[in-house]
């Protein structure tokens, strides 16, 4: 079994680093296309929100509905008011808190 696992391991990095090995062989007015900026962004910003989402929703093989909602709606709130990180991240952790507190 840890054979297994460490192969995978292995066959992932292996893969990871020809990916980024094939980025540098990709012609550079590719590169300087306006719209691969906008892909590159778009993608980053999609990436992050699943990763967001399962965090938040996902616990084992089922969905989950507690204070983590709580606190991505009060997180997401205080980013809409544009306030610092620092406070999202604090507000976002008091709500959490309270609700886990709560209930």
């Amino acid at each position: 079994m840890i054979a297994g696992l460490w192969g995978w391991i292995a066959a992932a990095c292996a893969i990871a680093y020809a990916t980024k090995l094939l980025g540098y062989s990709l012609p550079a007015h590719w590169l300087s296309n306006p719209r691969m900026g906008v892909i590159a962004g778009s993608l980053t910003v999609a990436l992050l929100s699943s990763l967001t989402v399962m965090n938040t929703l996902a616990s084992g093989t089922h969905l989950a509905f507690d204070a983590r909602l709580g606190a991505l709606a009060a997180a997401g709130i205080a980013l809409w008011l544009r306030l610092p990180f620092l406070a999202v991240v604090v507000i976002g952790a008091l709500v959490c808190a309270l609700l886990r507190l709560w209930f």
